[in-house]
């Protein structure tokens, strides 16, 4: 107990609820916990588990996920183990007298070495040496971080804390305030105390102006085309030049927020009390905006309406995500707006937007005539997918106009006062940052003063990015964390801004979510298909393929009553597919899953082709350990017997791993990611990040798909150079590793009876003969229509979405990108040299 002394000393445990005592046992993984503190100041508490006590550090800003902060934390008394787990009221007299709560907690362990007994020794090494490397698995707290202990004489207790630059890192402000929920413990107290809503002692306005809300919805993004085009299964909205907003209606108070969770409540009170009117609960989305004395968008005067009042706001809503607690995105995009208009209140500031349909260039010519920004295109029938940004939704401007990244400033000359112009940059596809121009126009004293403000505290040594910029020497870098909105006549050869003007800033956007436009072409329709393969008119009957005849049933029975996609559908999606998809079926037995009913039956696994194939279908008969039988699987090599399987009802199709001149070698190395209900996708794209990085580590190439439903799929190419149960221990030892990476969240525990319901299942056993999973390319028998797509790596990120690739848009993705998966199919890699590469990481 001679480790707590000093804890003890410090309390009368007569007068203060905290614990006395507990040392862990030393078991299973180190814990750390983060204690939001309300003493005489608010501060935070950071803990580690090191030799059965709790090694503490108060951090008076809170933890940052930003590498530029280094939040100063003082080294205080060690604390019992079993105080991890403390929240309550310290009384008045006492030591710390105030409220603690807890803002995180987790697991954790030594930088690069993940056995606890060896981590802990060195861990007591660095502590004594005052550099400590840590990986935090938290829920707000993630990855890498440092604590540093500072030099001097009168530093006795200082040390830094600093999240190191991994992929979980953050380049935006990070305030910890931001991210404690409304009602807890220590909120409710300051709200109490002061009659206000703000999280700390900041006054009102600088807070709630940058507070995120806990809990908010992602809206859906676009993408750009560069022109309008006609199209009847399109719509046409115009593009409001403001803020997107959404708007939560029906409970005690109404909520509106910015794509980010910002609250808006403050900052566009007049919208909010219109909200208030709003009984009915609801989810609408919209932009808001601030009209001119003509009665036009002014995005300038929106972003100084807190201060100056100028302007006529209007939240413009143009989508309906729920209704009465009713999930409504998997409804087409015209029917949620047919309810929209049916069941928006009369307002003169909330407003529906409302469209046209199939005339986008007439549409497109009408707001450029009134000045307007642009116009939206959105597929009539598309699905509402939180988050993501895809080609269902098209933005096609007017005014060239368009978000940055402030990376710096140069110096003022002349009169100028703060500054002479922004240095401006975006991210690449590559999510690299690069330099886009400089704007030196667009600014008034107040407006230059008030941005001069903002980018002092950002100042950097070096710049942000690896960019060339001329005159750099003049330039004063910054922390990429402003994005601005510039507009300009034109975009140089080399990617660069013509003439940009500063327009003003947009607090509602992310810099990560500033890119490099690159315009894509619209989709035409949302049919599965470019040819026409089938009629619409006949139920039963013949196409040809391969030079054999195949005899197609009930093409019009629906298999997604939603969405209205058809039998035919699929038997046609399959056809023009079939250069894309055959590799990964060629000379390879197919588990069936038949789903003759569409998706709202169960459907049947049927591995036995049966009398009933033709003759011309290739079958071979293999002993299944399942069956404990000999069964003929039909093995899919053309197109007219992919054509066969898709009539039997067979929506999804499952191969093996292996071929049949090899079937005890597989080509492949599967890792399925298979999430809980308790999961999120974001988790999943956490998993899929960590394997890359297991894998990467052992110089392993790979390819990720997504499951077409919850999951996300992980492949190695192996050339069938090695038997199934090298291959299952080789993806234990990937599983493994990946656990200790993220043991918050995964687990390699197959019982489902014994697995945590809250943790990601690594299903590497997988990697046996005949085991089958969804082949890349096919589609799934879930709503939505959802296929089994290949992803570039650099898609495996925040906001990625399994709704995002169907039956209506996937061959359109393949002409533009090719096979995204043929690496799968190629050279495979050297199990022994990647051992001894992963051997770091045991």
């Amino acid at each position: 107990m001679s480790r707590l002394q000093q804890y003890h000393k410090k309390r009368s445990f007569a007068g203060t609820p905290e614990p006395k005592a507990g040392v862990s046992k030393g078991e299973g993984a180190l814990t750390f916990v983060v204690q939001r503190h309300k003493a005489s100041h608010l501060h935070y508490d950071f803990r580690l588990e090191l030799d059965g006590v709790l090694k503490s550090w108060a951090v008076p800003k809170g933890p940052s996920m930003n590498p530029a902060d280094k939040r100063l934390a003082m080294a205080v008394e060690d604390h019992p183990y079993s105080y991890r787990t403390f929240t309550g009221i310290i009384p008045e007299g006492n030591y710390g007298a105030g409220i603690v709560e807890i803002w995180d907690s987790g697991t954790y362990e030594c930088l690069n070495v993940p056995d606890r007994k060896k981590g802990e020794t060195k861990l007591r090494k660095d502590l004594k040496a005052g550099s400590l490397k840590v990986v935090l698995h938290g829920k707000k707290l993630k990855g890498e971080f440092a604590l540093v202990k500072m030099q001097g004489a009168d530093q006795k207790n200082a040390w830094l804390l600093i999240k190191h630059n991994d992929r979980y890192a953050v380049s935006q402000k990070y305030d910890s305030e931001a991210l404690t929920a409304a009602s807890s413990p220590i909120n409710k107290a300051l709200k109490a105390k002061k009659g206000t809503r703000t999280a700390s002692t900041k006054p009102k306005a600088e807070q709630e102006k940058n507070k995120a809300l806990s809990r908010h919805i992602s809206p859906m993004l676009a993408k750009e085309t560069d022109k309008p085009f006609d199209d009847d299964d399109w719509l046409f909205e115009i593009k409001w030049d403001g803020y997107r907003a959404i708007a939560e209606t029906g409970g005690k108070t109404p909520l509106l927020y910015s794509r980010n969770g910002i609250n808006f409540e403050d900052k566009y009170p007049v919208i909010f009390e219109a909200l208030k009117a709003f009984k009915t609960p609801m989810v609408l989305d919209g932009e808001v905006t601030a009209l001119d004395d003509k009665g036009m968008p002014d995005f300038q005067q929106l972003q100084h309406y807190a201060q100056t009042r100028e302007g006529t706001l209007q939240y413009n809503v143009f989508d309906l995500l729920y209704y009465k607690g009713k999930s409504l995105e998997h409804l087409p995009l015209t029917e949620r707006k047919q309810l929209l208009q049916e069941v928006l209140p009369p307002s003169d500031i909330i407003v529906y937007s409302d469209h046209v349909t199939g005339s986008g260039k007439a549409f497109f010519k009408a707001a450029a005539d009134k000045g307007m920004e642009g116009i939206m295109a959105k597929r009539a029938d598309s699905v509402y997918t939180e988050g993501a940004r895809t080609a269902d939704w098209l933005k096609i401007k007017h005014h060239l106009s368009d978000d940055a990244v402030i990376i710096g400033f140069t110096q003022p000359l002349g009169s100028r006062k703060y500054f002479g112009a922004l240095v401006l940059g975006r991210y690449n596809d590559a999510g690299v940052l690069v330099h886009t121009g400089n704007a030196g126009t667009g600014f008034t004293e107040q407006t230059g003063r008030e941005l001069y403000d903002k980018m002092l505290p950002l100042v950097r040594k070096t710049p942000p990015a690896n960019v060339v910029v001329s005159a750099a020497a003049s330039i004063t870098w910054l922390q990429p964390s402003l994005v601005a909105q510039v507009k300009y006549t034109g975009i140089t050869t080399g990617g660069k801004f013509r003439h940009p003007v500063f327009l003003g800033l947009r607090e509602d956007k992310k810099p990560a979510d500033v890119l490099q436009n690159n315009p894509i072409k619209p989709m035409k329709n949302n049919k599965p298909s470019t040819t026409q393969l089938l009629s619409p008119h006949e139920a039963d009957q013949d196409i040809k393929a391969n030079g054999k005849t195949v005899h197609v049933t009930h093409v019009n029975k629906v298999y997604w009553p939603n969405e209205g996609w058809t039998k035919g559908d699929v038997i046609t999606y399959y056809n023009d597919m079939a250069p894309y998809i055959l590799p990964y079926l060629k000379n390879r037995p197919q588990s069936l899953h038949r789903t003759p009913n569409g998706i709202k039956d169960k459907g049947f696994f049927h591995k036995d082709a049966g009398d009933n194939a033709p003759d011309w279908i290739t079958a071979i008969e293999l002993f299944s350990e399942s069956a404990n039988k000999d069964i003929n699987y039909i093995v899919c090599n053309n197109k007219a017997t992919l054509l066969y399987l898709a009539n039997l009802g067979c929506i999804e199709l499952n191969p093996w791993n292996s071929r049949v001149q090899y079937l005890d070698q597989p080509d492949y190395l599967v890792m399925d990611i298979d999430p809980s209900d308790n999961n999120t996708f974001e988790q999943v794209i956490d998993v899929a990040l960590a394997i890359k990085e297991v894998l990467d580590t052992g110089g392993i190439p790979s390819c990720c798909k997504t499951s077409g439903a919850s999951g996300l799929h992980v492949y190695v190419p192996l050339q069938a150079r090695y038997d199934y149960e090298q291959v299952r221990e080789f993806a234990r030892i990937i599983a493994m590793l990946t656990v200790q990476m993220l043991p918050g969240i995964t687990t390699m525990e197959r019982s489902l009876s014994k697995r945590d319901k809250n943790k990601i299942y690594l299903d590497y056993l997988q990697n046996k003969r005949g085991q089958t999973l969804a082949a890349p390319y096919c589609t799934r028998p879930v709503p939505g229509a959802t296929v089994s797509a290949p992803l570039l790596w650099k898609e495996v990120r925040s906001g990625l979405s399994p709704a995002q690739f169907h039956i209506g848009n996937m061959l359109q993705r393949v002409q533009q990108h090719g096979d995204l998966f043929e690496l799968v199919l190629g050279k495979g890699f050297a199990l022994q040299k990647a051992l001894a590469l992963l051997q770091k990481m045991l």
